[in-house]
Parts: structure tokens; sequence; C-alpha cells
């Protein structure tokens, strides 16, 4: 690996959804030099691009970071073992494994003078008691204390927050944190179980509308409310985060709250259908209601996501309908060329 100069980008957990895209939207800006890690082989990655440095490491373990961060300027870990509701709450020691991946990526990082260094938590960081009712107020960045967050995984990127923070503080590692709010899109999980609502909905409707069987099986009431962002404004503002002089963590996600029937009502429109509902109550379901109070990143940026759930759904919705259709894995058709 080349180590003769500063401008080298380190993309780690580069075979998900959120990392493939960045790696994608580094290259076309211009970026050249751009090193992608994630423990998945190749043929599992969401995007493969030829163009980056592409290397399959386990990032849990020391040795790897230590390797991926040399001559690197720049380090964005998104690489986390996580998924939707249903995989965080059952895996629960698998999710807080994923503080192994940050702790180890900030000792490297601090050792081989990185200049920035961005993780990617979640809004799942939230006290619970602050999302109680379905019409529970948007979280503010204050929020997260006193600490209750999502067993597991909530607490796993809560302590890493803090981790970033006290590299910062006490090494002098430039650490940017956002919190991210139910990201979604095209070249992501949409079954398996690690899926999350916006892909698992578009999924089920195509599935009742192939099929011919118009019924679909909501977890929980589906009064439950959440915000949900396009992936293209999370790339936005994760760079523009990653670029800012802000050092606190900040919410990046939608303000545009809707219960889980309107997230399936806006899925048949887009399918041209109506579906029975059935409503498991036993299924995992969070808390009742969650969005993002975009105040901070409006009053420190002058922007916050803007595309409309309506868009970005029918875009994803789209994409999934491909795949099911053409029944051929996602890895063999996301090969990326960027000139």
């Amino acid at each position: 690996m080349s180590t003769e100069s500063r401008d080298l980008i380190v993309v780690c957990g580069a075979g998900g959804f959120i990392g493939g895209h960045l790696v994608a939207d580094l290259l076309r800006q211009g970026h050249r030099r751009i090193r992608a890690v994630d423990i998945k082989p190749f043929d599992e990655w969401y995007q493969l691009v030829p163009q980056a440095e592409n290397l399959q490491l386990n990032l849990q373990e020391k040795d790897s970071c230590a390797t991926v961060v040399r001559g690197a300027s720049v380090v964005y870990n998104l690489a986390a073992d996580m998924g939707g509701m249903g995989f965080i709450e059952n895996n629960r020691a698998l999710c807080m494994l994923s503080v192994l991946i940050n702790t180890h990526l900030l000792m490297a990082a601090r050792d081989a003078g990185v200049q920035r260094f961005f993780f990617a938590s979640s809004a799942c960081v939230y006290a619970a008691d602050k999302q109680v009712s379905e019409q529970a107020a948007a979280l503010k960045e204050s929020d997260a204390y006193p600490a209750l967050p999502e067993d597991g995984y909530g607490w796993e990127k809560l302590f890493s927050e803090r981790m970033c923070r006290h590299f910062r503080e006490d090494f002098g590692v430039e650490t940017r944190v956002a919190r991210f709010h139910n990201v979604y899109g095209p070249f992501g999980t949409w079954t398996g179980g690690r899926e999350k609502a916006p892909a698992a909905f578009c999924r089920k409707v195509i599935e009742a509308k192939l099929s011919g069987r118009h019924e679909i099986e909501i977890w929980g009431t589906g009064n439950q409310t959440r915000s949900f962002m396009y992936i293209d404004d999370c790339l936005k503002g994760t760079q523009m985060i990653m670029a800012s002089d802000i050092t606190d963590p900040l919410n990046l996600g939608s303000d545009q709250s809707v219960t889980i029937n309107e997230l399936v009502d806006l899925a048949e429109d887009i399918a041209g259908i109506r579906l029975k509902r059935h409503y498991d109550l036993s299924a995992p379901r969070g808390v009742n209601g969650r969005n993002s109070d975009n105040t901070q990143i409006l009053q420190r940026l002058g922007w916050a996501p803007e595309i409309s759930l309506r868009s970005g759904l029918e875009q994803t919705y789209r994409w999934i309908f491909d795949q099911m259709v053409t029944s051929q894995p996602a890895h063999d058709r996301k090969r990326l060329s960027i000139a």
C-alpha cells in the first residue's frame, strides 16, 4: 500500500450500504486515492468500485486497523455489525462488539497521525424515556443524557461517541460525529433480516403485488413514528460535518415524521395497490416515537436533509423491484466504474 502522500481517504465499512455510496461519491468528486475496507468477501459488497483500493479485513482486530489507516489523512468509520430493529433487538452482544472497531481505529488513527476521523453514530443513542409516545418531541442532541439508549447497539454507539471526544481532547485526534436517523435508498439490504423499514416494506409490497396475495404484515401497531433520510442527504451531510469545525455529535436525519402505517401507505401508492394489513404485536418494534430535531444542523451548517420521503422511496422501490424481478443476487450488478 502506498504511503508516500497524505491525500489518502479511508472508508471503513465500504462494503455496506452507506459506505459503498460514500466511496462512489468521493470518486465522482475527483478524489483518486480511496482505500475501501470491509470484513465481507468482495462478492457480498453492496457496491464494489474498482478505482478504489479494496481490502477485505476484520476491523475488530487491532493489526488490521493499523494497516488500513497507514498513510491516511482522513478516515470515515461506518463499519458496524448492525441491521434493522429485528436484528439489533436479537443480537445485542454482536452489536456491542463493534466497540472494538472504533476503539482500534481511533488508536491506529492517533498513532498514524490521521488528520480527521469521522464516526457514524445513531439515533439509537437517545434516551428511551424521551421516545415513549408516538407524538414524542423531536430529539435534540442534548436528549442523549441522562443516558438510557437502545440496549446493545445504542450503548455501543454512545460509548464510541465518548471515545471520539476523549481521543480528541487527550490525543488531538480531530473527530467528528453524526447521529444518523434511519438512512435508506438503493444498493442496501432489502431482505434477510437486517433490512430497515423502508426497504422491508418496499419488498413486502412488491411480493404482494407479484404474488397476487394482497396482504402485508406490520410489526407493532403501525402507529409508531419515525423519520427516514435518503442516502443522498446522508452523503452530503456526512461530508459537510466532516469538513466543519463542529466537534459535538450532531443529528443527521430528516425531520419529516411519519407513522409506520403512513410509510406503508406510500409504498402502496407507488405500487398502485392496497393491501390487507396484519399487525404482529409480538414482533420487535423499537421505541414508539422518534424524529430528528434539526435546529442545530440548520444553525451551524445552514442546511438540513431535504429530500422528501416520497421521492426517496420511489427510487428505492424501483431498485428493489429490479432486484426481485431479475432473480439475481444484487452483488452481480453493482460493480461501478467511476469515470
